[in-house]
């Protein structure tokens, strides 16, 4: 595949996929309306949303934020590199794509450590001629590894934009707070840092349902306030208009009047 890292192609087969048990990657695809999913992910996904019908504009809206801000930071901010944590299933617009329309010559790494992720990854690797993609299969538990993977294929001498979506309300706080803290040291100045997370402080109905998973035996994930979530943009410049729910942060269509907010929140911030 053309753009991709050698080290990619030779990859041994991915495991299996276990379609018989509910998978947090696949039910996020399913609410995203992607087709990388099985009929008892659709089953789990219905069940949560049930419960909380809003997760749907969640997980829509947070995509969307993904999408606006890779643009931003490829257009705007000229970036040219980026390191996208805790990637998830392939969906539309992935970071590569939103990236290789501004700049052709973007160079892209994904990150996760999950067997079904791994299982699609490939479908990440189809950069342009110009730019460059790699997956790593790494542990976010072990930031340096990440770090060190990502070297043979980003120079950290330049701006990097670190993304980190949707992926550290899985960690106590206080590690999350650590990783975020040894990434984003790693990096050189001009580098810039998105992020978004659930929230708990707009609909009560959110929280009872994400206890209600939590409870499941799944890998658990942990609502936030968004005081919590501003803490990990500590020592940054934090671009316009900030730390807001993720559909206000600059919406396409904002001339309509601010759009409503969910439960999950984001911002870009950049390193002096």
């Amino acid at each position: 595949m053309s753009g991709t890292h050698p080290t990619d192609r030779d990859r041994p087969a991915p495991p299996e996929i276990d379609a018989t048990v509910p998978h947090s990657a696949r039910i996020w695809n399913y609410w995203l309306g992607g087709k990388d999913n099985y009929p008892v992910d659709r089953a789990a996904g219905d069940e949560y949303q049930a419960a909380f019908p809003e997760i749907v504009k969640v997980a829509r809206a947070s995509r969307a934020f993904l999408t606006r801000t890779v643009r931003y930071l490829a257009g705007e901010a000229q970036v040219r590199q980026f390191l996208d944590i805790g990637t998830g299933l392939p969906a539309a617009d992935n970071t590569h794509e939103v990236a290789q329309r501004v700049a052709p010559e973007a160079r892209v790494v994904y990150v996760d450590n999950d067997p079904v992720v791994l299982t699609h990854a490939r479908a990440l690797l189809t950069s342009g001629p110009q730019g460059t993609t790699a997956y790593i299969d790494a542990d976010l538990h072990e930031p340096d590894s990440i770090l060190e993977g990502a070297t043979q294929t980003l120079d950290f001498t330049q701006p990097i934009a670190l993304m980190l979506m949707g992926i550290m309300g899985h960690f106590d706080y206080d590690e999350a707070r650590m990783i975020v803290k040894r990434l984003l040291d790693a990096l050189p100045s001009g580098s810039y840092f998105t992020l978004n997370d659930g929230t708990n402080i707009i609909n009560p109905n959110f929280v009872r349902a994400q206890d209600t998973y939590n409870r499941s035996g799944a890998v658990p994930y942990h609502l936030r306030s968004p005081e919590q979530i501003a803490a990990f943009f500590e020592g940054l410049e934090l671009v316009e208009p900030g730390l807001v729910s993720v559909p206000r942060w600059r919406p396409d269509r904002a001339d309509l009047g601010p759009p409503a907010e969910v439960d999950a929140f984001g911002g870009v911030g950049r390193k002096p």
